[in-house]
């Protein structure tokens, strides 16, 4: 009979696995994406080290794409062949005071920045849009909603 595996144990898995594979997808790459993508990756730490990062939506066609969350999603890292894209969940509902998003523009809720080969990024307004979508995912997480009581 197998064991069954702490919830502290499966989510550091998880997210040992999922950083596992964003290491082998950086690697993979082996180009300027590659680089864009670990860049990106330590900017994203830096801004926030409680960022768990995750592997979300594997299918028969895809290996996955590399997901950075902090109370609920805060943007992925997904690779094209002439752009790192950098799409953030809520990203709408972002001051971009710095105009770092340049992409998926026209939807209602996320935002994206396509970075391309031989763009430089900026380090501190890309923080700032981390640690913004970090505080927007945890608005009212940390207040316990108010019991409602009983009628009886």
């Amino acid at each position: 009979m197998k064991k069954p595996v702490p919830v502290e144990s499966a989510s550091a898995f998880i997210s040992a696995s999922a950083s596992a594979f964003i290491d082998e997808k950086i690697k993979e790459l082996g180009d300027w994406r590659g680089k864009t993508l670990a860049k990106v990756r330590e900017i994203i730490h830096q801004a926030d080290p409680e960022i768990v990062e995750e592997r979300k939506w594997v299918r028969r066609t895809s290996p996955g794409t590399p997901v950075f969350s902090h109370g609920g999603i805060v943007c992925t890292g997904e690779t094209y062949k002439n752009v790192v894209k950098i799409t953030f969940a809520k990203g709408a509902a972002l001051q971009d005071p710095s105009g770092l998003f340049n992409s998926s523009l026209e939807g209602n809720v996320r935002r994206a920045i396509d970075i391309h080969e031989g763009d430089k990024v900026d380090e501190a307004a890309l923080k700032d849009l981390i640690r913004a979508a970090v505080a927007l995912n945890l608005k009212g997480k940390s207040k316990p909603k108010p019991r409602r009581k009983s009628p009886h």
